[in-house]
């Protein structure tokens, strides 16, 4: 049998309003080496975003060496596969891959191709072994797919998920090659997939848009496991079981605070039989919103909230539960926030962001429109708005795919 561990989205390095997530991250890092551990685990996979930025801080970059050091420690067999997600930096990942590869952690943080063009699928091709030593899988360690590294497909209706189609097609080719004594075989994927659950404040598009997500068909039967990155809601891809995301380790957004936080254990038998169970992850930090549902409350029954809500006041400063207030007015309120500080002044929690809607004097608590900030905005939205102010009409799905396009290009200059 085989154990793997798929996790992915770590976005160390992250940022909540303002709020280093360093402690929840060193939470989840010391966890996950307890399962290592405690699960026997003879694969461990991180589908991308590994960091929260292309250029990661110090902090950041030394709580990934140091699992990585610590894993390898607990459990001198196990296989480490990291890949590189949209957040990431390809070259940033990929500089250290020779010597991470001698310690058995394999890296890809992109696709590398040679002087004519060809790619080099063969640091791609990952052997995977079990607690006895034996290989018994192959992974595909695709990493995020950029416009660059597609190749040209012109006659396609969509030349972005032909040219992806293109190249698992030919990695899986690569990696039939090597199963010569058929073992299982796995892929990896950060990318987004038809129908899956998005969470807009936190999750980049990528490749043109969420309008190109690919089809779950694009990963063959003969696969037993894809181990996906991207989404921060763990979900399976369609009906098919052996396609998934493992989502993000914590929350990443208030509109995450409810999802359920995991990561996923996969067995595979000799005969290639697939058992998939969930680790969930515990939550080192509460996220708390007010009100809980999807709506705005008038000021003085978020006030009411507070007073009567039952803090923990043994928590240290950076236990205390994350805050965002979601308040309905009339009219601005000058003394708002001043309010606010009084109500939480000496209430163990941390207050990250106070939402604003206005209903109007004639509107009730239902007709409130939502203040955004710029913050919250997607590039693709802003541009949207300004088409629609300059040429008072919608942007084309086409042009906003030519716009995302370039959005992901100039995201790409900046790891250089």
């Amino acid at each position: 049998m085989l154990r793997v561990l798929h996790t992915a989205d770590w976005h160390l390095g992250h940022h909540l309003h303002g709020i280093s997530r360093d402690y929840e991250h060193q939470q989840f890092l010391d966890w996950l080496l307890q399962q290592l551990k405690s699960q026997q685990a003879d694969v461990l996979i991180v589908a991308g975003d590994i960091f929260d930025t292309a250029n990661p801080s110090a902090v950041a970059q030394t709580q990934l060496y140091d699992f990585l050091v610590k894993a390898r420690g607990l459990c001198p067999q196990l296989d480490i596969v990291l890949v590189g997600g949209n957040h990431d930096s390809a070259a940033r990942l990929d500089a250290p891959a020779a010597i991470l590869n001698a310690l058995g952690v394999y890296v890809v943080g992109g696709l590398i191709r040679n002087e004519h063009g060809d790619i080099d699928w063969q640091r791609l091709l990952v052997p995977l072994k079990n607690a006895q030593g034996e290989l018994v899988a192959w992974c595909g360690a695709m990493p995020f797919l950029r416009h660059v590294d597609l190749p040209e497909n012109e006659s396609e209706a969509d030349p972005l998920i032909a040219g992806v189609n293109a190249l698992y097609s030919d990695l899986l080719a690569e990696l039939k090659l090597k199963a010569l004594n058929d073992e299982a075989l796995l892929l990896t994927g950060h990318c987004y997939m038809v129908g899956g659950n998005v969470s807009e404040l936190s999750e980049r598009k990528i490749l043109g848009g969420n309008q190109h997500a690919l089809p779950a068909n694009i990963f063959p039967e003969c696969i037993s496991y894809t181990a996906l990155g991207h989404l921060h809601l763990a979900q399976k891809v369609g009906d098919d079981q052996s396609v998934r995301y493992s989502g993000s380790p914590i929350p990443l957004s208030f509109d995450e605070q409810h999802y359920q936080h995991q990561i996923i254990q996969v067995d595979i038998a000799a005969d290639k039989t697939v058992t998939i169970s969930k680790l969930l992850v515990p939550r080192s930090v509460e996220i708390i919103r007010l009100p809980s549902a999807s709506s705005y409350s008038d000021l003085q029954s978020i006030l009411d909230q507070l007073t009567h809500y039952d803090f923990d006041s043994s928590l240290s400063r950076h236990q205390q539960p994350l805050l965002e207030l979601r308040i309905a007015l009339e009219k601005p309120e000058p003394g708002l926030r001043q309010q606010i500080e009084d109500c939480i002044k000496g209430l163990p929690v941390r207050l990250l962001k106070i939402s604003t809607a206005y209903s109007g004097s004639e509107k009730g608590l239902a007709d409130v429109v939502a203040e955004q900030r710029l913050e919250e905005l997607q590039p693709e939205s802003v541009f949207q708005r300004c088409y629609e102010t300059k040429y008072d009409k919608q942007a084309s799905v086409e042009m906003l795919a030519l716009f995302n396009e370039l959005h992901e290009t100039l995201q790409g200059d900046k790891e250089i």
